[in-house]
């Protein structure tokens, strides 16, 4: 069992297993099928290694800038959350996880939502959520597995459907599908774009022309290295030097802020590499299993391989969604919430940004803004709700930000209440 749920929770030794499968359907030679697969489980070793980069650095700057603004509050990280959840609930969770990826390949065979979904980090994270509130509502634990299971594999096809016309027009492709849990986001982004802004579709974040002294934008490395740069400054210099220092350990700090915003621009070049060399592997090794077991199936991967569509969107995203999230700060504070909480930046970079690219995509500039300040409210206030029922379970302190656990898992709550579960 043990084997089966690090072997299912591992996505590159997954992916590599999936391009393995679809390189010997195509009759493939050892030595081809080989280096396919390894070239699938390196690149995305490579992505993951990138993000964790990133993460590491966001995580840094979430410090910094809570202590220097003096904000104080739940910080809205799945990681943490899991962490707690895990401690009390591991054998249900891992048992909807193992599940929910089962049933995400049933789902896809037998109805119209063909996508089979890669990113099992945020299907460990959604069976935390599931599983959490069945739990909360006292249900069983053999029919809690069953019921988020079931709801896990069901989502985790039919969710990204909702992103597919965005994805076809961003990709020029239907061959991949988003697999990342903010998909009623990016949707919405996407819609709002289309909605508001469609005679500005032209008018993209990527033909921005920028001053010739701000021209180094074009360079998506360089824009991100200079925005990073700026926000991590600032926030060091708010929190001060001790703060900061013991941040930075035996490195000078003012010295630590300019390495972790350069850091984080290598995480990010990192992260591209990767994506560019898995994503070609695992696409033809997909087409020849879609075709002989699950017809017309595409995989549904992580949000950074449309990154390269619209990179500088994804700046503006970030931007847009972490400013989103202050404002929700702001409200909650001023309206004395019961738990305020505080936008993470890795989320909001990751999260915000994706929701820019779809926005760009339908709307140009604006739609990218404006969709992406939408999802950043989303994530700040949609956690809030959910909050309460984690607190029944003694799970306080951290709290699921994306908006498919917190939208599912709200009206999950809902029905549980209702039928008095």
């Amino acid at each position: 069992m043990d084997f089966i749920i690090s072997f299912l929770s591992t996505p590159a030794v997954l992916l590599g297993l999936v391009a393995m499968i679809g390189l010997l359907a195509q009759k493939k030679s050892a030595t081809e099928t080989m280096t396919g697969t390894f070239k699938t489980i390196i690149g995305f070793l490579v992505f993951g290694v990138g993000g964790s980069i990133m993460t590491g650095a966001l995580q840094n700057f979430n410090k910094l800038f809570q202590t220097g603004f003096n904000i104080d509050g739940v910080v809205a990280s799945p990681e943490a959350a899991t962490a707690l959840a895990q401690t009390e609930f591991a054998f249900v969770t891992s048992c909807t996880l193992i599940l929910g990826f089962l049933m995400n390949l049933v789902i896809a065979r037998i109805t119209p939502f063909k996508n089979i979904f890669f990113t099992t980090g945020h299907s460990l994270f959604f069976a935390c959520v599931l599983s959490l509130i069945l739990k909360a509502h006292h249900v069983a634990d053999v029919p809690a597995i069953l019921i988020g299971g079931t709801l896990l594999g069901f989502f985790s096809a039919a969710l990204p459907q909702l992103c597919q016309p965005f994805m076809r027009q961003i990709t020029g492709s239907d061959a991949t599908a988003i697999g990342h849990f903010n998909m009623v986001g990016y949707a919405l982004s996407g819609y709002i774009g289309k909605i508001f802004f469609s005679k500005h579709k032209e008018k993209t974040t990527e033909h921005i022309n920028f001053p010739k002294w701000l021209s180094f934008f074009r360079d998506f490395l360089m824009g991100v290295a200079v925005v990073m740069l700026v926000l991590f400054y600032v926030s060091a210099l708010k929190a001060g030097r001790d703060v900061t220092q013991e941040l930075a350990g035996t490195q000078h700090w003012l010295v630590f802020p300019f390495v972790q915003a350069f850091t984080f621009a290598a995480g990010m070049s990192i992260l591209m590499t990767g994506v560019r060399m898995f994503l070609a592997e695992i696409t033809a090794a997909f087409v020849s299993i879609s075709e002989r077991f699950i017809p017309n199936s595409r995989p549904a991967l992580d949000v950074p391989t449309v990154f390269p569509y619209a990179p500088t969107a994804v700046i503006v995203g970030f931007l847009s969604a972490y400013a989103a999230g202050l404002v929700g700060v702001f409200i909650m504070v001023m309206f004395k919430a019961p738990v305020v909480i505080i936008p993470a930046a890795h989320i909001c970079f990751f999260s915000g940004g994706t929701a820019g690219v779809f926005g760009n995509s339908t709307g140009g500039w604006r739609g990218a803004v404006a969709g992406s300040f939408v999802v950043g409210l989303l994530l700040a206030f949609l956690p809030m709700v959910l909050y309460p029922v984690y607190g029944t379970l003694g799970i306080e302190g951290s709290t699921f930000p994306n908006i498919d656990y917190n939208v599912m898992g709200i009206l999950l709550d809902k029905i549980l209440t209702i039928f008095q579960f």
